[in-house]
């Protein structure tokens, strides 16, 4: 059996996160959730509260997370952080406001 090399795979992971973006579907197909939960769903299951949610752009919450690291992380304005997520940017909006402009 042949091993797919480290682009192989990049190409296919972002070719699945990609259609899921392009096709308006939700989740990834990771035991968080079903199909059927939509993204607020799956997102209140991890924790996000109401608020967090109302404080995101639209369309950032594609309901492919796995965990909440806010709930863990306690950040600190101005300091640095990576998301080396596969999403929209839905912990990186949350994480901006925490950090602030300086972060």
């Amino acid at each position: 059996m042949k091993h797919a090399s480290p682009d192989e795979i990049r190409t296919a992971v972002r070719d699945s996160y990609g259609q899921i973006a392009a096709n308006d579907q939700t989740g990834c197909g990771c035991s968080c959730g079903t199909d059927a939960d939509g993204p607020e769903q799956l997102a209140t299951a991890m924790g996000y509260s109401d608020a967090e949610l109302g404080d995101i752009p639209e369309g950032a919450n594609l309901g492919l997370g796995c965990g909440n690291p806010h709930a863990i992380a306690s950040l600190e304005p101005g300091e640095t952080v990576v998301d080396l997520g596969s999403g929209a940017g839905f912990d990186c909006f949350l994480a901006a406001r925490q950090v602030g402009d300086k972060g």
